[in-house]
């Protein structure tokens, strides 16, 4: 089953507002899907589903727009109806619907089913209900992979479990628990672009979530990462409710065993999108902004955007194969649930990842320099090299103690190597300060590495082969 086939959407949708009603339940909630073969030597098989939740009570309007066709590529896919019983902490009893999909005139859509008392619990939840026609290994593959991205939101108060029954015997059942790294999940006060950054790293770590602890054979351990975020929110008005465009990227050095993990990205950039907490394809405006992020000035050639039904990758030209890149975006609204789907603007999007960018250069030095930056650098060995070689083969003891005093160093402790090191260090620090300065506020050194002739051919990208931020610092 592809996912152009409505069933799995339909699936996904609903497993979100699940997802929805237990964030913003702000206590521990519990997320469940049942997936139960429901009859043997049927063809097509049919399959009973369940999703259920303790988050708060849901709302009708989330069903008022939900569309799913009875038949698909001409075979009956399942008979339209949902199953709804939903309650809240303060109602008495627990409220039962029937809602048929495939009625267009939205107030005939539900109808109202005999209650369930309470008698006197209190809690909240919602259960909603289906059958399909379907195969079970169809259904599972996708509903795996919807929940795997779950957990890069990193939401501390929600778990999930989906459970997977073909029979009656305890040996048919099958179960998947999803849960986040208990060593690092974040606390109920921390914010969503912390929990984001946290979720990706662990994300990156256990190769999209698909192992149970980090993978040995790439990283040695998260301190390694590099990580850098970034906010963008529009103006709000009237017209447009307000919302922001959040963006984390995570940068790592792969290990040299890397080469016999069979999960190794191969160097390409996979980028994960959310709208309003929900793993989603990528839209339109957001692929028109990573391909318009001039990456060249951070060191990087983008070689290409590919879109496989809404799983993006980037692809880099002469990019090394010991490092990976991951990024995440999440557009989300204030205010839940929406009514009217809205999109972030292109220029929002950009903002939003050159923000990242701009954080992991401000985070670590001499990283992500641009390709006249690099070009530069690759003169620092040597200069550093001679500055220390001037400083140590001098016979006036005066000069040589108030240079070593200058840099920080004890005359007598002093060591050449150290010293080199340092202004190597001091001298990138300061080349990346001044890119990061806007255009107009850069200092210029026309005289830096030239004489007179053409500027513009001494500007030319040169690319330095392996190299995507200057290597003297690691």
């Amino acid at each position: 089953m592809e996912m152009s086939d409505p069933v799995p959407k339909l699936l996904l949708q609903l497993i979100s507002s699940a997802f929805q009603r237990c964030r913003l339940a702000e206590d521990l909630c519990r997320l469940s899907l049942l997936l139960l073969h429901q009859s043997a030597g049927n063809d097509p098989p049919i399959t009973s589903i369940s999703i259920s939740d303790t988050g708060i009570g849901c709302s009708l309007v989330e069903f008022q727009d939900l569309r799913c066709p009875r038949e698909f590529n001409g075979a009956n896919i399942w008979d339209g109806l949902l199953s709804l019983k939903t309650t809240c902490f303060s109602d008495d009893e627990v409220f039962c619907y029937h809602i048929n999909l495939g009625e267009c005139i939205s107030n005939k859509r539900i109808k109202r089913q005999p209650s369930q008392p309470k008698n006197g619990a209190k809690f909240s939840g919602t259960e909603v209900s289906m059958s399909v026609f379907a195969s079970m290994d169809a259904l599972v593959a996708p509903i795996v992979t919807f929940f795997q991205k779950m957990l890069v939101l990193h939401l501390p108060n929600v778990t999930m479990d989906l459970v997977v029954e073909q029979g009656a015997s305890p040996g048919t059942q099958t179960q998947y628990v999803f849960v986040m790294n208990g060593d690092q999940t974040p606390c109920f006060t921390a914010s969503n672009l912390e929990r984001l950054k946290s979720g990706l790293e662990d994300c990156v770590l256990r190769h999209g979530n698909c192992l149970e602890m980090m993978c040995e054979q790439c990283f040695s351990d998260r301190e390694h990462l590099k990580v850098g975020s970034g906010t963008a929110c529009p103006e709000e008005n009237r017209k447009r409710p307000g919302g922001t465009m959040e963006v984390v990227i995570v940068i790592s050095d792969l290990l040299e065993t890397t080469r016999h993990c069979s999960r190794s990205c191969e160097g390409k950039t996979e980028v994960v999108y959310f709208d309003n907490f929900s793993p989603s394809p990528i839209p339109q405006v957001a692929l028109s902004a990573l391909k318009k992020i001039d990456w060249k000035s951070y060191g990087l050639i983008l070689a290409s955007v590919n879109d496989q039904e809404g799983h993006v990758f980037l692809e880099w030209e002469n990019f090394p194969s010991y490092v990976q890149i991951q990024i995440a975006l999440h557009w989300y609204h204030k205010k839940y649930p929406t009514r009217h789907k809205t999109e972030p603007g292109i220029n929002l999007v950009k903002k939003g990842i050159k923000s990242a960018l701009d954080d992991l250069k401000t985070k670590h030095e001499g990283f992500l320099l641009s390709s006249h930056s690099r070009k530069i650098c690759s003169y620092v060995p040597d200069l550093a090299r001679s500055l220390a070689g001037l400083i140590f083969s001098s016979t006036d003891m005066d000069f040589q103690g108030d240079c070593l005093s200058v840099l920080g160093f004890q005359p007598q402790e002093a060591e050449r190597e150290a010293v080199e090191d340092y202004i190597q260090r001091k001298i990138v620090t300061v080349i990346g300060m001044n890119e990061s300065k806007p255009q107009k506020d850069q200092e210029a050194a026309p005289f830096l590495f030239f004489e007179g002739g053409s500027e513009t051919s001494h500007y030319e990208d040169e690319e330095i082969e392996g190299e995507y931020y200057s290597t003297s610092l690691e």
